[in-house]
């Protein structure tokens, strides 16, 4: 039996007795978690390679700091003026991955940055994270939760799209919740009715299937509470709440990723395959709006990283990096799907990121 094929089986047998001693059914929103996080087995808290350019490295997907050095150096642009602007002096990063992105902004913000918090579940990642930033000493330091009070600019590369959601499907006329049973030692889905509804009503009474994300939205004001001064940047892919609980999309967002290839079904290998939804940025907006912050705009990635000077770095480039950045910008790549928004403390100022194409009145 191989690595892999012994931690599903390992984790499937525990998922198993917590739904049996669940009275035989959970939530997608636990089964996810579960699937994601449960210490040692879970997909970000497991040995197994996640990140890289190409299948051949055993890799599941890639992110845009992977491919291309030139995504953090844009993003840097943003992250200082923040810092000057806020008068602070530390990074937050939450889900660091590989620790590509703070080796970007590290080397090119310098001596703005007196501190580089992450904020990381995985213990694999840490490790490459710590081999990767070594360099830079106790700049870096590591954290498994949010202190109770804190400073600075926080940068969460696809993050959001990690947290749990919870399934809301309608069939009749009738909305039920979504979850995860079994049939024998086999993950089925099972419904059951709610009063759990999507923020917008959707017209119609045909089948309907879509996510709330009360996890995403508890994160964001856990983060206006405890961010005292500061700003915060998320980059992830997803849409404001009119796209996303648009009549036509009624097949959901969940989506899994393994060895760079995308399939539709969680309930199977599980540990083995990175678990997502789609971000409502609306509902991140207003969770953290609710909270005391003020959003400074949002847009594309596209927009963003131009705003910030990609144009003129791929100018400098060689051709090889200037191919894999243009990836960034494209529309049919990641530069429409991947949005950012951007948050704040206190009154919202002047975001290099957002001083053209901003979406902010689309939220």
């Amino acid at each position: 039996m191989t690595t892999a094929d012994s931690l599903t089986t390992t984790l499937t047998s525990r998922m198993v007795q917590a739904i049996q001693a669940a009275g035989g059914w959970i939530g997608f929103d636990d089964f996810m978690s579960r699937a994601l996080y449960t210490p040692g087995l879970g997909y970000y808290a497991n040995d197994l390679r996640k990140l890289g350019l190409m299948p051949g490295s055993g890799s599941d997907f890639v992110t845009a700091p992977e491919l291309s050095p030139l995504f953090g150096r844009a993003l840097a642009v943003q992250v200082g003026q923040a810092l000057a602007h806020t008068q602070t002096d530390e990074v937050w990063e939450f889900g660091a991955g590989s620790g590509a992105l703070a080796l970007q902004l590290l080397q090119a913000l310098g001596e703005q940055v007196r501190r580089y918090t992450i904020v990381d579940l995985s213990g694999a990642l840490r490790t490459r994270q710590q081999q990767t930033l070594q360099s830079f000493g106790e700049r870096v330091q590591w954290v498994s939760e949010l202190p109770a009070t804190m400073q600075g600019v926080v940068v969460g590369n696809e993050v959001l799209d990690a947290m749990p959601v919870q399934l809301l499907a309608r069939g009749d006329g009738v909305w039920y919740e979504r979850g995860v049973a079994l049939a024998g030692e086999r993950f089925v889905w099972a419904d059951r009715p709610t009063p759990l509804r999507p923020p917008v009503e959707i017209d119609g009474s045909y089948d309907y299937l879509t996510e709330i994300h009360p996890q995403a939205e508890a994160f964001m004001r856990t983060l206006a509470e405890r961010l005292q001064r500061g700003a915060a940047f998320f980059i992830d892919y997803g849409f404001p709440e009119a796209e996303y609980y648009h009549p036509q999309r009624h097949m959901g967002t969940v989506m899994c990723h393994r060895g760079h290839r995308a399939d539709a079904d969680p309930l199977v290998e599980v540990g083995l395959k990175d678990i997502t939804a789609h971000v409502n940025f609306t509902g991140m907006a207003l969770a953290a709006q609710e909270a005391g912050l003020s959003v400074l705009g949002y847009s594309s990635q596209a927009r963003f990283l131009l705003n910030c000077g990609l144009a003129q770095l791929m100018e400098q480039a060689e051709l090889p990096l200037r191919a894999q950045a243009h990836k960034l910008v494209m529309e049919h790549e990641m530069g429409e799907l991947f949005k950012v928004i951007g948050l704040c403390t206190g009154e919202p100022w002047y975001a290099t990121g957002f001083s053209a194409g901003d979406r902010t009145h689309t939220l």
